[in-house]
């Protein structure tokens, strides 16, 4: 069992998995970075900083009137908290978004560099091993 545990870890698709996933951790927050840094402010400043953050309706409980969405979570009230629902929806539109052109961009260059492939000509190939295997045959028949 130890040997085919070692034979699943040297294995290449395990590591590349295991390099795409620290890779990955890597990229959420840059991505994160970006849109809560970079793009959300600019947002902000252009719909005049709405926030629907704590934007929230009392199901239950007594919650003080106009308590920011974390003061009412700390009464133990039942909080219906749509706004910080929107804002996540924002967020991911966003994200998403973002990670779209990303993905746009590496494929462009992807396509570039495939189009220079397919674009340098190929050496002359030369016999094949079939063509090659009648050669010697013919110059074996000749010699006898």
């Amino acid at each position: 069992m130890l040997n085919e545990f070692k034979d699943f870890i040297a294995k290449g698709n395990v590591m590349d998995m295991a390099v795409g996933i620290i890779i990955g951790a890597a990229f959420t927050a840059i991505v994160t970075s970006l849109v809560g840094d970079l793009i959300n402010p600019i947002i902000g400043l252009v719909s005049g900083g709405v926030d629907f953050t704590n934007n929230y309706a009392v199901l239950g409980g007594d919650v003080p009137e106009g308590a920011s969405l974390e003061a009412a979570r700390e009464t133990g009230g039942s909080i219906f908290a749509y706004g910080a629902f929107i804002m996540a929806i924002i967020n991911f539109l966003i994200i998403a978004f973002v990670v779209f052109m990303l993905v746009r961009y590496v494929n462009k260059v992807k396509d570039a560099a495939a189009k220079e492939e397919e674009a340098t000509p190929e050496a002359p190939k030369g016999p094949t091993a079939e063509e090659l295997l009648a050669e010697i045959r013919d110059a074996l028949k000749a010699k006898s």
